[in-house]
C-alpha cells in the first residue's frame, strides 16, 4: 500500500508531459503532411514537366514519355499518375509508336490526386 501512493502520484505527474510531447509530435506530423498537400496539389494541368520537377521526381516501374507515376520529393510513398503532351514534336513517332522522348517542356493533360503507395524501383 505504501508503494502505490507514491507510483500513483508519479504516473498523474508524469501524464501531462507526456500528452504534450505527444500532441507536439502529432501537431507536427499534421503541418508536414499539410504542406506536402499543399505542394502536390498546386501542380495542375497546363504546367510544365518542369513544373512538375520541382515538387516530384520519377517513380520506377512501366511508363512510356508521355505517362509515368511520379513520387514527391519530400516523401516518396506519396504518389501522382501523369499524362503528357508533347510540345514541339508529335506525340507519336512514324511508325505509330508513343515516343518516349521527354521534354520540360510537355505540358501535363491529366495528373492524379496524390495518393500512397510503396516505392517502386527498377
Amino acid at each position: 500500500m505504501k508503494f502505490i501512493l507514491p507510483l500513483a502520484f508519479a504516473i498523474t505527474a508524469f501524464l501531462p508531459v507526456v500528452y504534450a510531447q505527444q500532441s507536439t509530435v502529432t501537431n507536427d506530423r499534421n503541418s508536414w503532411i499539410v504542406s506536402i498537400i499543399k505542394e502536390t496539389s498546386a501542380i495542375k494541368p497546363g504546367m510544365t514537366r518542369a513544373d512538375l520537377m520541382k515538387v516530384f521526381e520519377g517513380e520506377g516501374g512501366l511508363s512510356t514519355g508521355l505517362r509515368r507515376t511520379y513520387a514527391s520529393r519530400e516523401c516518396p510513398y506519396i504518389k501522382v499518375d501523369v499524362e503528357f503532351e508533347p510540345v514541339g514534336r508529335p506525340e507519336h513517332d512514324q511508325d505509330g509508336r508513343v515516343t518516349l522522348i521527354e521534354d520540360d517542356q510537355d505540358l501535363i493533360k491529366k495528373i492524379s490526386k496524390p495518393y500512397l503507395d510503396w516505392s517502386i524501383s527498377d
